[in-house]
């Protein structure tokens, strides 16, 4: 898997699982769970990436799984958290107002609440992935193809031009998503 596909794909995934998983406790249903998807993607940010990949090595081998696999879980706390807050700050006034027009509540959602709460939805994607570039260096030293590599062998061979092949691209792409997010946002 190369360096860009192993960042962007665990965000697909945690943006399915995290914004689904958001939606789906705020429904009247599944609003008892809402503490327990909070708790799950708490824990998964407490771990440091480098615990979650030694768990995972044993059970998935060396190289992109493992590192796919953490990615995936170390996004989901700013995914959920910005999603449900973004999803909760929509004013019951203005469902009812939804409903009241005829709207289902599969619309209401998709029409009113998702559009109300894209800027936090997408604030949250933006940190998910920022953070994610970063963490994602780390994959290298189970045998993952990313920016990392070049870190760990300046680091491995004591040769600081190989930190900085790593570190600078790494940096302009982080402030690059930044900056991408900001335009699709606005």
């Amino acid at each position: 898997m190369s360096r860009s596909r192993l960042a962007l794909g665990a965000l697909a995934v945690s943006a399915t699982v995290g914004i689904g998983s958001a939606i789906l406790v705020t429904r009247p249903s599944g609003t008892a769970f809402c503490p327990i998807v909070r708790s799950v993607a708490t824990i998964g940010q407490t771990f440091p990436p480098a615990a979650i990949l030694a768990l995972l090595v044993p059970a998935l081998g060396f190289g992109a799984r493992p590192t796919l696999l953490a990615l995936i879980h170390y996004g989901l706390l700013p995914i959920i958290e910005n999603t449900l807050t973004g999803l909760q700050s929509v004013a019951q006034p203005v469902r009812d107002a939804a409903m009241g027009m005829g709207m289902s509540s599969g619309q209401v959602l998709r029409r009113v609440e998702l559009p109300l709460a894209l800027p936090l939805i997408l604030a949250g994607l933006r940190t998910a992935l920022v953070v994610r570039l970063g963490t994602a260096t780390i994959g290298s030293t189970v045998g993952a193809l990313t920016l990392g590599t070049s870190i760990i062998d300046g680091l491995v061979s004591n040769k600081p031009n190989f930190i900085f092949q790593g570190a600078i691209p790494l940096a302009l792409l982080a402030i690059l998503v930044r900056l991408a997010f900001n335009r699709i946002e606005t």
